[in-house]
């Protein structure tokens, strides 16, 4: 059952669907950034066939990107994920794909360039979890914000599977630069705010770490993930991987691989019945050439009897 008491109709399907497959069959993902989705025309060349869930980027939608202080790389990647909501539509409504976001936050207050990394912002996480403080303040106005984008597609019953805070075990991102508490309070707050606040029922609330501390509790989180990025062609089955990430909690929980570089190897997951319910390929070179995944692999892991692609895929909502 969904964390959330209030779960839409949707996200029970899904939530039902995702439980039944870990374990028979791994869903096929891939995050796109950019207008082009480059990765899903590669893809479907190669293969002759889509992912399941496709991964979109919401970057761009930060309110506090500071223009004036940012490099060409900076405003290139955020001019190309400009618009991108145009394809997310698309997907859920013509496609019939399973979605999920993530949000490279730019950070609420202060920041120059690419402000979602540590080094280039001096916002204190740890103050944006105390109330009252400026930084909270900061923090609550974004999320507002971004709550009204995703309240669009509430009211069109899209269930989406949302990962915010991505890699919390890391301090590269400031929502993970003062430790995994100040991340555990910044995602509770997100959920109390995002539930009892803006009423997303239909999200499905993924937590991206595999560490113990800072986990955020049962009681809000449907699915634990993690971000692997094995060296170039090495696919296994991440078996290790995956013992380490279920020691978070006691509770049995959907397992998902957040984002990844390559492909695992879908014979060894099906062989170990692995219960990852999906892999999501990152954008870019990962996804959109053969460095990371050569095409003869892509090509197999797609056509594998276990692979869950767009065509295998449900009707879920």
């Amino acid at each position: 059952m969904p964390c959330n008491p209030n779960a839409s109709e949707e996200v029970k399907a899904v939530m039902t669907f995702l439980s039944e497959v870990a374990g028979k069959g791994l869903i096929t993902g891939q995050h796109t950034q950019t207008r082009d989705q480059k990765e899903l025309g590669y893809i479907q060349e190669v293969t002759g066939k889509l992912p399941a869930l496709c991964g979109f980027e919401l970057l761009s939608y930060s309110p506090n990107i500071n223009y004036e202080d940012s490099g060409e790389e900076c405003l290139v990647e955020v001019e190309e994920n400009k618009n991108t909501l145009e394809k997310a539509w698309d997907w859920v409504l013509n496609q019939k794909g399973l979605i999920t976001f993530a949000w490279h936050w730019f950070s609420p207050i202060g920041g120059r360039d690419k402000s979602f990394y540590t080094e280039f912002t001096d916002y204190d996480a740890s103050q944006a979890v105390i109330e009252g403080t400026v930084e909270h303040q900061a923090l609550i106005s974004d999320m507002d914000h971004i709550a009204e984008i995703l309240k669009e597609f509430r009211d069109k019953r899209i269930p989406l599977l949302w990962r915010p805070f991505h890699e919390a075990e890391g301090t590269w991102f400031w929502w993970g630069a003062k430790g995994p508490d100040v991340a555990r309070k910044l995602y509770r707050i997100m959920y109390e705010r995002y539930t009892n606040v803006h009423h997303l029922d239909n999200l499905i609330w993924v937590w991206n770490s595999p560490l113990k501390e800072g986990y955020p509790g049962d009681e809000v989180v449907d699915v634990i993930s993690r971000d692997l990025y094995p060296p170039k062609r090495k696919h296994t089955a991440l078996k290790p991987e995956y013992e380490e990430l279920i020691q978070i909690t006691p509770v049995s929980k959907v397992t998902a691989l957040g984002e990844i570089g390559v492909t695992p190897n879908i014979s060894e997951v099906a062989a170990n019945g692995i219960p990852w319910a999906w892999y999501m390929i990152w954008s870019k070179e990962y996804g959109s050439t053969d460095v990371w995944t050569s095409e003869k692999v892509l090509y197999a892991t797609y056509h594998h009897e276990y692979a869950i692609t767009l065509d295998k895929l449900p009707r879920l909502y």
